[in-house]
């Protein structure tokens, strides 16, 4: 089976399951995603829609960028 990730997982869940998803969510500009204190404390109840919907980044893109990578978006 092939990658996926789930949108309604937190991002500190995603992470866990893999590490890649990092590298690029901080491509997309989630910057602060780098620092483990942020993963650990906001990333534990954030997702990625929420934390698109704050910072402005449109939900679509980040969906294709991960389909471009492998994944298979799963809402």
């Amino acid at each position: 089976m092939g990658k996926q990730i789930v949108l309604s997982k937190t991002v500190y869940e995603l992470c866990r399951e893999d590490p890649e998803i990092i590298d690029i969510m901080k491509e997309l500009g989630f910057k602060s995603i780098t620092n483990p204190a942020m993963l650990n404390t906001a990333g534990r109840y954030m997702t990625i829609p929420k934390g698109a919907a704050m910072k402005g980044i449109d939900l679509e893109k980040i969906r294709e960028a991960f389909r471009q990578k492998g994944y298979e978006v799963v809402e």
